[in-house]
């Protein structure tokens, strides 16, 4: 069985993928499955559900509801994790099941380490097959509940923002700057205070001879983010703006990443 919550939240087993029927059993099996093989007590899931002000017999509504939950996995014959009640609260037990979002970090983790070795196309490839498990721009789907799943999201979240990001660096460094420059577009756009992305097609049009929209891309970096903000670009932004300026030879796509690092603080 495997858990998909890369976006849409559906479970998974062979050809079958099954919706939950509710939005309190999602948020059950989305919490569980964050703190899968941990107990996670009563209160929490009380928060979970109903925030500040759960029902006089928000108790009992949460024993029906894993009562639900855990007949939903049993109707489908599901041989994988099981729902264990364990004071002061219940377990979800994943056994041999999968967790999309655990083979993510994984493949995130493995991909960064070989970044840092410099193993440029080992890492585009891992980090690439990567963020193919995502089916969407949020976890669960976008599902909203407590402290618990807002904060599981938001990491999830920044972790995938992550993961392009080092894509970028490992395929500029193979050279693959003009096949980005598209992409980097409409990174900029989809996030447009991840400074990140605009140093990034700063850097593939540069490479590109495009220096004219090299630029042209810090201004409008930097008023977006002086309008939002009320700051002026990071200076790693401030850096490459000049080095784009004076033409470094440090930019070119054959220099070693420790000159264009050194270009670009």
């Amino acid at each position: 069985m495997r858990y998909e919550i890369l976006g849409s939240f559906c479970v998974v087993v062979g050809d079958e993928q099954a919706l939950l029927e509710s939005r309190k059993l999602e948020i059950l099996l989305a919490v569980l499955l964050i703190r899968a093989d941990h107990v996670v007590n009563c209160r929490s899931l009380m928060t979970e559900l109903w925030d500040a002000e759960p029902p006089t017999r928000a108790a009992a509504g949460i024993h029906v509801n894993i009562s639900r939950l855990r007949k939903f996995l049993k109707q489908r014959k599901w041989a994988g994790g099981q729902i264990i009640t364990r004071s002061p609260g219940y377990m979800l037990q994943l056994g041999s099941d999968e967790v999309d979002a655990r083979t993510f970090d994984k493949m995130v983790n493995s991909g960064r380490e070989q970044l840092r070795r410099q193993e440029y196309a080992a890492a585009s490839t891992v980090l690439r097959s990567a963020l193919g498990l995502w089916h969407g721009s949020s976890p669960f789907g976008g599902l909203q509940g407590g402290p618990i799943l807002a904060g599981y999201s938001r990491r999830m979240e920044e972790s995938r923002l992550e993961c392009l990001e080092m894509m970028i660096e490992a395929e500029l460094a193979l050279g693959r700057h003009r096949e980005l420059v598209s992409e980097l577009y409409a990174l900029t756009t989809e996030h447009p205070l991840q400074e990140t992305f605009y140093r990034q097609l700063m850097l593939a049009l540069y490479r590109s001879d495009r220096q004219a929209d090299a630029l042209s891309t810090f201004h409008s970096a930097r008023h977006v983010i002086n309008a939002n903000l009320g700051l002026e670009p990071c200076q790693a932004l401030r850096d490459l703006h000049h080095a784009i300026l004076v033409e470094d030879r440090r930019l070119d796509p054959l220099s070693d990443p420790a000159g264009l690092a050194a270009a670009t603080r």
